[in-house]
């Protein structure tokens, strides 16, 4: 049963190619026609794939539809939080998980730093979108028209010297985000506040969440800070691998 199971999957990165017939898919798997009908026929069964006019098969309808509801059920905060757990006890600052809803950056996790001094960061709010390292993760993966339009869009109020002053250096800053593949903010925000971020992708690698380490001045310096930068990206390399099933999640580490 095993291996009729195995032969049958077989079949499915095969017409991921492109259609093909009966003979192409035969001597893919190494089976006489017959075998390959069978196993044919019983995929076509459950809508896995569909065969045309000119008797060569490709994926059914059935299939897309049940990698769009397995893609939807994924719960990219449930998949994060043990990683996000392991982060914080490695390096015992606040980490953060956000992701980009109707219009804002919202924080999804939390995990709060073991030293006394707390941000006042908390689930469900939004990020300050112009400054937060998260924010700019995700608008940089923004295809360049929209990116456009949303920083054209949005006030760009000074919380400090070091906030973003208007779109165009908010653009300059998204661009370099983007070809980096992580982000900071430094003081933008709170003077007091430093943050090194990295995104979590999908399986097609776009951007679905960010995730960030935060930490006072009065703990760790800003350059201190940028050196658990590797650790950051590990981790969301990890967290991203599990996401778009790349990996099992005993081996994401």
């Amino acid at each position: 049963m095993s291996q009729t199971v195995d032969r049958a999957l077989s079949i499915l990165p095969l017409l991921a190619e492109g259609p093909a017939d009966l003979g192409q898919v035969a001597d893919r798997l190494g089976v006489h026609k017959s075998t390959a009908l069978r196993l044919l026929r019983t995929l076509h069964h459950h809508g896995l794939v569909y065969r045309q006019s000119d008797q060569r098969y490709r994926l059914g309808a059935r299939l897309f539809a049940l990698a769009q509801q397995a893609v939807e059920s994924l719960d990219v905060r449930e998949i994060a939080h043990p990683h996000l757990v392991r982060l914080n006890e490695q390096c015992g600052h606040t980490v953060h998980l956000a992701v980009h809803e109707e219009n804002e950056v919202l924080y999804i996790d939390k995990v709060e730093s073991r030293y006394p001094v707390r941000m006042y960061s908390r689930i469900g709010k939004p990020v300050a979108i112009t400054v937060a390292a998260v924010a700019k993760l995700l608008l940089a993966d923004l295809p360049e028209p929209e990116r456009r339009a949303v920083a054209e869009k949005l006030d760009y109020p000074l919380y400090t010297a070091r906030s973003t002053p208007n779109a165009a250096a908010f653009l300059e800053e998204l661009a370099t985000v983007r070809e980096q593949g992580w982000a900071t903010d430094l003081g933008g925000h709170e003077e007091s506040i430093n943050c090194v971020a990295a995104p979590v992708r999908g399986a097609d690698g776009r951007v679905v969440a960010a995730m960030s380490v935060s930490a006072p001045n009065v703990v760790v310096t800003a350059e201190e800070l940028l050196a658990l930068l590797p650790l950051v990206r590990r981790t969301a390399d990890a967290i991203s691998r599990e996401y778009s099933g790349s990996t099992p999640a005993k081996e994401a580490v």
